[in-house]
């Protein structure tokens, strides 16, 4: 079993209002598997919404993995094959434009 984070600290600050929630923060699943992690970015303002991932004691890595919207602010990150490498804390990224800083969780 190899074990997907969905991190849960976000970046905080105290002028930001948008809040980014992830979900499952923590994914434990098979090799081969197809897994899937969900976004919420509580309001749109017409941002990109990206995904990052990130191993031990390396810079968070831009993901190619296939993204699809529920809706404008719900989100699905999908890992079709799931491999040893894609063991890691993974990020959903955007921007917040009325504190005009980057959000992620």
């Amino acid at each position: 079993h190899m074990q997907l984070v969905c991190a849960l600290n976000s970046v905080n600050c105290v002028k930001c209002v948008k809040v980014v929630t992830q979900k499952p923060s923590i994914l434990t699943e098979q090799k081969g598997r197809t897994v899937t992690m969900d976004c919420n970015i509580e309001k749109d303002e017409g941002y990109y919404v990206g995904w990052y991932k990130q191993i031990p004691n390396a810079a968070p890595q831009f993901v190619r993995f296939t993204s699809n919207a529920q809706s404008e602010i719900d989100y699905k990150l999908i890992i079709s094959n799931l491999d040893v490498d894609d063991s890691a804390v993974y990020y959903c990224h955007t921007w917040d434009g009325s504190a005009k800083e980057y959000v992620s969780q």
